[in-house]
């Protein structure tokens, strides 16, 4: 043991000498895991704003067969029929608390690009803030029924122009003012919201999309699909509302990540043909040197142990590097990106813990292999070949 901190420190002692190259590792690392991590962490903050969005005691109901809200489409008789289900919540008068919604495409431009994009316009009932109470009012007003107004999410607003208090936003051939603007934890930040009788008779249509329902608890919600799906009248798909919209969510995600490895891994293959590079030049520096110590009686495991310690310390200094620049320059930044409806979702990069420690695993996995055939060759090559410098 002795031996190999006597030999490891002496390697370690010489990387000033040899800095020019030593900073290929540790740039080449540095740049696999803070692009890797970035990619990651706007998967990341993806599924965490979709898998936070809804509540396992709220129900939603789509029309058979459908994935999502735009390709469904329930009636009135439907929706009275879905409101009167087994399990639902009620209000102090009596009421079921629920929201028999529609959804809309807006085209507004993004603040940052100017370039136009796809923000959902949702038509909600009366309830839908007793329904939802993590949402709340910050600025300006509730909308009115029969009035063109709507409120705003505090994402949308920040995102795309157009959504200030006193704004218009178009709705096929008529002007609808921003009268307020509410924030929420959950994708419905991404969202305008408005009327919707009046969005309905805006879009001349008399169909709803969805509707949303609040349980009496979550344990219900297994005899409230039975009671729906066993009803003649509807046919329908009911499930809770978090699985609803982290599979909505599934799919982006899956595609960020399969780009986060993809990437990292053809970055990485470059970082460790650099890393190899490196520690061969390093070895052949330290020819004469290491046969030295071979010939006064130090064994190969020191010389080994020396090496690979040199390509990892080098690899976790580029990961630090690497994982703290993707935290400070993208962590909590907001993107957006499109959803199940094909329109804009609104979410923070989420630079985890985790995902720095996959980043550090990735770089010490590159420093090792980078590190093994130079430790081998230093070690196999002959002694005194080594010591008259062939």
């Amino acid at each position: 043991m002795k031996a190999i901190i006597a030999v490891t420190a002496l390697n370690l002692a010489s990387i000033s000498r040899r800095m020019g190259s030593s900073l290929v590792i540790v740039i080449g690392i540095a740049g696999v895991v803070g692009v890797m991590i970035s990619v990651l962490a706007m998967a990341q903050g993806f599924i965490e704003t979709m898998s936070h969005t809804g509540q396992p005691d709220r129900a939603i109901i789509l029309r058979g067969g459908s994935e999502a809200e735009l390709s469904s489409t329930l009636t009135r008789d439907q929706a009275i029929a879905i409101a009167g289900g087994p399990g639902v919540k009620t209000d102090a008068e009596g009421h079921a608390i629920q929201s028999a919604e529609v959804v809309a495409v807006l085209n507004l431009p993004l603040r940052a690009t100017g370039t136009d994009a796809n923000v959902t316009l949702r038509g909600v009932g009366p309830q839908a803030f007793e329904l939802r109470p993590d949402m709340k009012l910050i600025e300006g007003r509730m909308f009115q029924p029969g009035l063109r107004e709507v409120i705003v999410g505090k994402s949308a607003q920040g995102q795309f122009s157009g959504l200030e208090l006193g704004g218009h936003v178009s709705l096929r051939d008529s002007q609808w003012t921003v009268v307020g603007v509410f924030d929420t934890p959950d994708s419905h930040g991404s969202e305008v919201l408005g009327d919707v009788d009046t969005v309905l008779g805006a879009l001349r249509r008399n169909l709803f999309q969805s509707v949303t329902v609040q349980l009496e608890n979550a344990d219900g919600f297994d005899a409230y699909k039975q009671a729906l799906t066993s009803d003649p009248r509807l046919a329908v798909e009911v499930m809770r509302e978090t699985d609803y919209y982290a599979r909505t969510g599934e799919q982006l995600g899956k595609l960020l990540k399969f780009i986060g490895y993809v990437v990292g891994s053809i970055m990485a293959v470059g970082a460790l043909f650099g890393a190899l590079n490196t520690m061969y030049s390093a070895v052949s520096a330290r020819t004469v040197e290491i046969a030295t110590l071979r010939a006064i009686g130090f064994g190969a495991m020191p010389v080994l142990v020396s090496v690979f310690v040199e390509a990892l310390l080098l690899s976790l200094v580029g990961a630090a590097i690497g994982a703290f620049l993707a935290w400070a320059f993208f962590n909590g930044n907001t993107l957006n990106s499109l959803s199940g409806n094909f329109t804009q979702v609104v979410f923070h990069l989420d630079v985890t813990w985790p995902l720095v420690g996959l980043g550090v695993a990735w770089a010490a996995i590159i420093g090792l292999i980078g590190g093994l055939f130079p430790a081998l060759r230093a070690v196999r090559r002959p002694v005194v070949e080594a010591l008259r410098g062939g």
